[in-house]
């Protein structure tokens, strides 16, 4: 089916977040729609799904004219959608969450549940997903729960596929996997449209490119275009695209010392297994593993978030176990947690009033218990533009802004007072080129300012850009430590429990 979109153009306010765009994706292509976080790229989608109207343009399928009043009527037309953040409900089951909307029934009008299990698993069993039909949503990881995201898109027989920032929870080889997805989907004949600001997934599976900034289309490119040509045009100027850092100047004591830390579950599963670390002022330490294997759970020992937990955690002499999250941010630990719209952020609450979530009782926000307006809105303003938060003001819920420009928020608020430990978990999940640029250098100035900083990421280009020394987790357990410059192939080994032939770090 060929999707064509003409003069499409929506305000938000005095906000034009689409200026007039006409964009065209044909049948059996994988077009993607590259730029940065808030350069519209979500909103075209979204009139295109009939979730916002346009003021003014066409959509067009197959040459005919469409009007969409909601997603019901786009899904109709052949429209299917993987959201950015996810449409499910945590409370159902993968099935149910599948079949919502499209229910199947038998006599009286009954739930046909049985049907509805095996729609998920013929689907997951053709694209090679691991799902379970009767898992609770809620319980999932996320990267399962993007899983879902896609079943419930495949399910339902697309002819035109929108998928929005589908790999930000994914890790590297469940991206891959989703690459030969799409693939698969391109040459059964279905139009692929792929929103993302990743260059290595853009010129690896796009047939064709269109750049978008600040919400008009700047230009188009193939995929032989280079990283740093794809990047200028996303945001305007030159960006680097390497970490730049001295060596570390790590202090020979104090920082952080963890010694036997085990995680147990209520029901007795061990997550963390006896790891022993240290992080020094003046380095930083990244933590590689696929997804699931105990980096979460490890983060959240170290900042009070998880129970069970046994062993030490010791900040320049003093054991976190067992103190609140409260006391510990109040320590000096900072956190960027890795799902910041369940974690890191309150969606309803401000711009402004998410910049000091953990500093509310700081005495140059709160006095006898009331927000100091001028001070915050002072204190918002600067943060906005040193981050370059795109908002239409610092008085905008956070939860109407894009992905990328949430996570900056959290960045921006951690990262904005004195600092003992940072602590950061997918630090630019979901972020643009810039933004990226940006939150490296400020990573980077914490630990040469005497900070220690712990990163956890999937992404491993980010591991050994960062990372003065890696710890490689898998089940639990630390496979080893090795130098930041250790190859990709010899980590990708490690975090399939392969012992490192020699530990060096």
């Amino acid at each position: 089916m060929k999707l064509e979109l003409r003069g499409i153009t929506k305000r938000f306010g005095s906000l034009v977040a689409n200026d007039h765009i006409d964009l065209v994706v044909q049948p059996g292509e994988i077009h993607a729609l590259l730029g940065e976080n808030g350069a519209g790229k979500s909103t075209l989608m979204n009139v295109l799904y009939g979730l916002y109207q346009a003021e003014e343009g066409e959509i067009l399928l197959d040459d005919v004219v469409q009007r969409f009043r909601g997603p019901g009527d786009a899904m109709a037309a052949g429209i299917g959608m993987v959201h950015q953040h996810f449409m499910l409900i945590p409370v159902f089951t993968v099935a149910e969450n599948v079949m919502l909307g499209h229910e199947n029934t038998k006599t009286l009008g009954a739930l046909d549940l049985n049907a509805a299990r095996k729609h998920v698993r013929d689907v997951a069993q053709r694209f090679g997903f691991e799902v379970d039909p009767d898992a609770l949503v809620g319980d999932l990881p996320v990267g399962v729960q993007q899983r879902v995201e896609i079943i419930k898109a495949l399910s339902r027989d697309a002819k035109v596929l929108v998928f929005d920032e589908p790999t930000a929870v994914l890790t590297p080889q469940e991206t891959d996997e989703l690459m030969g997805i799409m693939r698969q989907l391109r040459d059964e004949g279905t139009s692929i449209v792929f929103i993302t600001h990743k260059l290595r997934e853009v010129r690896e599976v796009a047939d064709r490119i269109t750049v978008v900034r600040l919400g008009k289309i700047v230009g188009e490119a193939e995929p032989t275009a280079s990283n740093g040509e794809l990047a200028s045009l996303m945001v305007g100027r030159a960006v680097e695209l390497t970490v730049v850092k001295d060596a570390p100047k790590a202090a020979a004591s104090g920082g952080l010392t963890v010694r036997n830390l085990r995680v147990v579950t209520a029901d007795g599963t061990v997550v963390v297994d006896d790891v022993d670390l240290d992080v020094r002022p003046g380095e930083i330490l990244a933590v590689a593993g696929v997804q699931g294997n105990g980096q979460t759970e490890l983060v959240e020992a170290i900042v009070g978030l998880a129970e069970g937990v046994t062993g030490t955690v010791d900040l320049d002499g003093a054991d976190l176990v067992g103190k609140s999250v409260r006391a510990i941010l109040d320590a000096g630990v900072g956190f960027v947690p890795e799902d910041r719209k369940e974690d890191g952020l309150v969606g309803g609450f401000s711009v402004a009033e998410n910049l000091i979530l953990d500093r509310s009782s700081d005495s140059a926000f709160v006095s006898g218990g009331t927000i100091k307006r001028a001070a915050l809105t002072a204190f918002a303003r600067d943060r906005i533009a040193e981050y370059d938060i795109r908002t239409q003001s610092a008085s905008t819920p956070v939860g109407t802004l894009s992905g990328g420009n949430q996570q900056k928020v959290v960045i921006a608020r951690e990262m904005s007072r004195p600092l003992k430990l940072f602590v950061a978990a997918q630090p630019t999940r979901g972020v643009d080129v810039g933004s990226i640029e940006f939150i490296h250098k400020q990573i980077v100035a914490a630990r040469d300012a005497g900070v220690p900083v712990i990163v956890v990421s999937t992404e491993l280009d980010e591991i050994a850009a960062l990372g003065d020394r890696i710890a490689v987790m898998y089940r639990g357990g630390i496979v080893g430590i090795v130098p930041g410059n250790t190859p990709r192939e010899v980590l990708g080994l490690m975090m399939a429990g392969e012992q490192p032939a020699e530990e060096t770090a």
